[in-house]
């Protein structure tokens, strides 16, 4: 039992109204009085908020069965009023660790009737996390005092990689080569998709004459017919995601490796629904885990399950050790992209020998997560010593990035450096403009 404000309200009436009373009764009357009053307005208070424990409200959580990371998950709070008004407070004991856009609900709820309250929790961790019990105040009938409650809702809850942004990306993957919204291509593209009648602009060459000549042997005055083509499926990524030291930094509230992990499992998402066999590896100091290429959606599910337990760890990453391990794993020509961060030439020597190696038996593609706020500070005018002497630093970072970058080009290295939160959808694309230009 809570007191409420109406409460407090009449308690402070009582004082203020006893240096009336001195006027017309004794001081220990007065006080007689006021005492007398305040015991009335307690004993009210203890009887509303008895009289409001039968009219209760019902209260059942409704959680996503799987978190993501990074994202706004909603939590439905179903709130039901079996026998009358009722005017509610709700504290839902979530994980301390994640963000929240309201730590209190408020609302009304009539009778015999149903609301339903939504909020949303920002987790920024992978994991399992203790969810606790619903913590409910009602207001009583008399509004003097605060029925306090707890519901037992206690669970726990698991955390995984952005799973809502693969399935988005799902849904725009099948619409774009679902029906008419198939975007096919005369030239790009090596195996044969379909025949399609000539259109005024298409290319000569992709005519298909035997097919053509059979069509009008069959039917006058009809167009001829050209090859359409499509990218080569069957072909393999390689995704090689490391979990070393500079991947442990956070970067706008998720560890650099969390960036990391989405844009592994979007990749991976686009090279299946692509028909390529695709394969993880997850190093540091060694191969700690490696998931051989397969092809399928159900290959999906298997790689969701088996990264997200990994965390990243405070050790120098061995990049000449992961090449060869896929050297080894790997005989045939494959896309390998290695998803990392690195600092200037000298920090990423080893970096840069290890994917000159690949080259050109391998198509190596070097993926870097920057921080935004580097970039942030490098393009902010400044006006004080201290912050132009940080927007230096962050001008001599950037510049040092691109000569190493230069030089991976130079030896056939590709390169994807973008910020960290832009990741995912710039590395998707690029893939797939890698597959259709057949680069692979």
């Amino acid at each position: 039992m809570v007191p409420a404000r109406r409460v407090y309200l009449l308690l402070g009436l009582g004082i203020a109204i006893a240096p009336l009373l001195c006027f017309f009764l004794s001081i220990a009357a007065s006080i007689a009085v006021i005492l007398l009053f305040d015991a009335i307005v307690l004993g009210l208070m203890i009887v509303d908020a008895w009289r409001s424990r039968p009219l209760r409200v019902e209260i059942q959580r409704e959680l996503p069965p799987r978190l993501s990371i990074g994202r706004d998950n909603p939590v439905v709070l179903t709130v039901k009023s079996p026998k009358s008004n009722a005017v509610i407070q709700i504290r839902d004991y979530y994980p301390v660790e994640f963000g929240v856009s309201a730590t209190t609900l408020r609302t009304s709820v009539a009778s015999n009737s149903t609301q339903e309250l939504t909020y949303t929790i920002n987790p920024t961790q992978r994991g399992e996390f203790p969810w606790g019990n619903i913590q409910v105040r009602q207001l009583g009938p008399w509004g003097l005092a605060w029925d306090d409650w707890q519901i037992p809702l206690s669970l726990r809850v698991k955390v995984y990689p952005d799973l809502l942004g693969l399935r988005s990306l799902s849904i725009k993957l099948t619409l774009q080569s679902s029906g008419s919204l198939r975007k096919r291509q005369m030239g790009i593209g090596t195996e044969f998709a379909e025949l399609r009648n000539y259109r005024t602009g298409d290319d000569l060459r992709f005519i298909d004459w035997k097919a053509t000549a059979r069509r009008v042997g069959a039917y006058s005055n009809t167009p001829p017919l050209v090859r359409v083509l499509e990218p080569e499926q069957e072909q393999t990524l390689l995704i090689l995601l490391d979990r070393g030291r500079l991947m442990t930094a956070k970067v706008q509230g998720l560890q650099r490796f969390d960036w990391g992990l989405n844009a592994t499992l979007s990749l991976a998402l686009a090279g299946l629904h692509r028909g390529d066999r695709v394969g993880v590896g997850v190093f540091d100091r060694q191969m700690h885990t490696w998931i051989s290429p397969e092809r399928g959606q159900s290959h999906l599910s298997q790689l969701i399950d088996r990264l997200t337990p990994i965390q990243p760890v405070l050790l120098e990453s061995d990049y000449l050790g992961a090449v060869t391990s896929v050297v080894q794993r790997q005989t045939r020509r494959a896309l390998v992209v290695v998803i990392t961060d690195l600092v200037d030439v000298t920090a990423s020597t080893e970096l840069l020998a290890a994917l000159s190696k690949l080259a050109p038996r391998y198509l190596p593609f070097c993926v870097t997560l920057r921080d935004p706020q580097v970039d942030r500070l490098a393009h902010t005018f400044t006006e004080n010593v201290t912050e132009t002497y940080g927007r230096a630093v962050a001008l001599d970072l950037l510049a040092q990035r691109q000569v190493a970058f230069a030089q991976l080009k130079q030896k056939g290295v590709l390169v994807l450096d973008a910020p960290a939160n832009q990741i995912t959808d710039q590395l998707v694309e690029r893939y797939l403009q890698l597959k259709a230009r057949n680069q692979l």
